[in-house]
């Protein structure tokens, strides 16, 4: 029997505070939070991009070492630099550019967890 997934993804990320995390995703990135089970010290955000969520399981500390960094997919990763920028959201630096491939931007929510930007550039693969 062959593999099928049904199409959702779920990011799963850690945080020392979830509600600072939940407040911090609303404001900056615009998710929308979908549900905080307590008992689990689990909750879920959606993301905007169809079915995929964003999910933070309490814990004591975030590891900064390994782990998959979710890359989000902009139109205008400038005006998206400015726009963490103005929530004073940490980044690696400048926009690095692979001409005729992609742009892209390391940022950082408050727990240390990296994320990225990108906006393609030139002809889809």
């Amino acid at each position: 029997m062959a593999l099928e997934l049904d199409g959702g993804l779920t990011l799963a990320m850690r945080s020392t505070d979830i509600e600072r995390s939940i407040e911090w995703y609303q404001r900056v990135l615009g998710f929308t939070l979908l549900y905080r089970a307590e008992e689990m010290a689990w909750c879920e955000l959606q993301t905007g991009v169809a079915r995929v969520n964003l999910g933070f399981s309490e814990s004591e500390s975030v590891g900064a070492d390994g782990g998959a960094i979710p890359t989000w997919g902009v139109t205008d990763i400038v005006a998206a630099k400015a726009s963490i920028a103005a929530h004073g959201v940490r980044t690696d630096g400048d926009i690095q550019h692979i001409p005729g491939m992609v742009k892209l931007l390391t940022f950082y929510d408050p727990d240390g967890n990296a994320m990225m930007f990108y906006q393609t550039d030139g002809a889809p693969a």
